[in-house]
């Protein structure tokens, strides 16, 4: 059994007290859903150590804003803003297609939660399409690139989430039984994990790290803007091993494993709160899910994913 990895940062540290003293010049760096949230404090992060930033969200308008406020408070003037619409198939090709040269780090931190029943023109669930499939196209086709970089890490935001349910292989879209909003949101998030474990294996000789994470409760960001009740287990008292967190805390972790030396050569794993998570336990709203980190789980999402999405590597 492999020692568990930590560090010195916890649940309370911020992107900047990770990004300190990190020098990311001449990198570069892709955040998805970067115009708010923890993916604009992840973008201005890395953008603090040097980096040269796109941020990658549906409206442009709102990233654009993000990249012209973050340049003109951080060293660098580097940061970009590009259209991406995770579930639609042709705006991910026409990223993928307009992007050039080599891509240091990618973070894949978009996301939606407990929506509406909705799907999508080709009639994948909305959660999963966004959260899951929208990026397995992204990342895999930004492969190449990954590669070319040497050293490359990808970041892949889940959640606490994943352990109300794993991917439901025999009904993905809800085709046939009753939509679940948290159930479908839960499987997106454990297929998150699911695809760190399997790309970090496929793309080990191309120098590729690929990592998961629980950025922890944040309430500050409008992810939560379709709930009307709490999720699954909620526990407000936060003894079920919850802590809420500002948007500073909250981006933290993924801050550290885009670009932090600590986990340099680290991949295939599941963090949170800038540590290696332990198992889940029942009851308790933190760890990792065995089934999120099996890996004939993980073979089978990444087959069912080039099925859904075309896309594969």
């Amino acid at each position: 059994m492999t020692e568990r990895i930590t560090t010195p940062f916890g649940a309370q540290s911020t992107a900047d007290e990770v990004i300190a003293g990190v020098d990311l010049g001449g990198r570069r760096a892709i955040v998805t859903g970067g115009a708010g949230g923890l993916g604009r404090e992840t973008a201005r992060a890395l953008a603090s150590a040097g980096a040269d930033v796109t941020i990658a969200a549906r409206d442009l308008d709102a990233a654009a804003r993000a990249a012209h406020e973050i340049s003109a408070t951080t060293p660098t003037s580097n940061v970009h803003a590009a259209r991406l619409d995770l579930a639609d198939r042709s705006s991910i090709a026409e990223f993928v297609t307009g992007w050039t040269g080599p891509l240091d780090i990618l973070v894949d931190n978009a996301g939606i939660m407990a929506n509406p029943e909705q799907h999508t023109p080709d009639g994948r669930e909305l959660q999963f399409a966004t959260n899951h499939l929208g990026h397995f196209a992204l990342t895999v086709g930004l492969h190449d690139a990954l590669a070319a970089a040497g050293h490359a890490r990808v970041v892949v935001l889940s959640s606490v989430g994943h352990v109300n349910g794993p991917v439901r292989f025999h009904d993905v879209d809800f085709a046939a039984e009753p939509y679940d909003p948290w159930l479908a949101y839960a499987q997106s998030k454990t297929a998150n994990i699911l695809f760190a474990v399997e790309a970090s294996k496929r793309w080990a000789e191309d120098g590729i790290a690929v990592n998961a994470l629980n950025p922890g409760r944040i309430w500050e960001t409008d992810l939560g803007r379709h709930i009307d009740a709490p999720p699954p287990t909620f526990d407000p008292s936060g003894k079920t091993g919850v802590s809420e967190k500002n948007i500073a805390q909250g981006a933290a972790t993924s801050v550290l494993l885009a670009a932090s030396p600590l986990v340099e050569g680290v991949t295939g794993t599941y963090f949170e709160d800038c540590q290696e998570a332990e198992p889940f336990i029942p009851g308790i709203r933190r760890g990792v899910a065995d089934y999120a980190l099996d890996p004939d789980n993980a073979r089978r999402l990444w087959d069912l994913s080039i099925e859904l999405t075309g896309v594969g590597k």
